[in-house]
């Protein structure tokens, strides 16, 4: 089972920037299809983004599609999620998962296997 680890977290003002990082400690990490999903307080955990590691396949929520985009750094075995344009609304903690997939990118978190410590992200307004 792959460990994940984020960071990257932060309070930042609506309109600014953020990026989050997902390191994976694997030595298969091209199995893997690594996503984003955040909580906010209240809510159920949300799918946000996700791309597999092998190719170019990408998911994104409608909510953050435009604004948010997922790649990775295969060198450091990491999976980033760069957040431009930030809205109050994207106030929550994000969690990084991992998943073996063979078609397609689910978006129900029940569907994923780890997951990170989760870090938060807070936007005021």
């Amino acid at each position: 089972q792959v460990q994940l680890v984020e960071s990257g977290g932060g309070l930042v003002q609506a309109g600014d920037s953020l990026r989050l990082s997902c390191t994976a400690s694997t030595r298969t990490f091209w199995q893997y299809t690594i996503g984003w999903f955040r909580q906010a307080p209240g809510k159920e955990r949300e799918f946000v983004a996700a791309r597999k590691w092998s190719g170019d396949s990408t998911g994104y929520a409608d909510s953050v599609k435009g604004r948010f985009t997922i790649s990775r750094d295969n060198a450091k075995n990491t999976v980033l999620l760069q957040m431009s344009n930030l809205e109050a609304e994207d106030t929550a903690v994000y969690y990084c998962a991992a998943g073996v997939f063979a078609n397609g990118i689910p978006y129900d978190a029940r569907q994923w296997f780890s997951w990170g410590q989760g870090t938060q992200v807070t936007v005021s307004s």
